[in-house]
């Protein structure tokens, strides 16, 4: 079941989900806004030209209020909120459809699990012939939250746990490596 606004203010104001920083502004008919943050990360340069699995992944991070992304250039960002999800539901990330048509893609994993707590992630990508003007603040996207039949089992408490600001990955530490 697709949460409804109702239920969403009824949830924050309950503090069973948390969002911080919140307007009312951007509590939708059936979702939540979501904002760009001010961290950006880009995959720093190998070596070997060659980013592997097992090995961590370095980035050079910004703190900027404004980030130009050149055309073809893949950049984490992060939301300017935090989010605290209860242990039985669950959210998914969708990009807005104005900045989509502009060339931008923004996606992450697209699914946030129960009991997650930090801010999202966010993967962009710019698939223009132009630099697209990036600003902290602006509405990237929303969450879209569904309630689970029952609380989870095992609710999230993996490697991005309390992740604040553009999280590289950290593939390197899965157990099937």
């Amino acid at each position: 079941m697709i949460l409804s606004d109702k239920t969403i203010i009824r949830m924050l104001k309950e503090r069973s989900l948390v969002i911080e920083p919140l307007t009312d502004g951007q509590i939708q008919p059936a979702s939540v806004d979501i904002r760009l943050g001010n961290t950006f990360s880009i995959v720093d340069d190998t070596p070997t030209g060659i980013i592997s699995l097992s090995s961590e992944i370095r980035y050079k991070t910004i703190t900027a209020d404004k980030y130009l992304l050149l055309p073809g250039q893949f950049v984490l960002a992060t939301t300017m909120e935090y989010f605290e999800l209860p242990d039985d539901l669950t959210a998914f990330v969708e990009g807005r459809s104005s900045l989509g048509r502009m060339g931008l893609f923004i996606q992450n994993a697209g699914w946030v699990d129960p009991g997650f707590k930090g801010e999202i992630t966010l993967e962009l990508f710019n698939a223009n012939r132009c630099a697209i003007e990036l600003k902290s603040g602006r509405r990237v996207g929303q969450l879209v939250f569904a309630k689970m039949d029952d609380k989870a089992q095992v609710p999230y408490n993996g490697k991005y746990q309390g992740q604040k600001g553009a999280t590289g990955s950290r593939v390197f530490m899965d157990k099937d490596r």
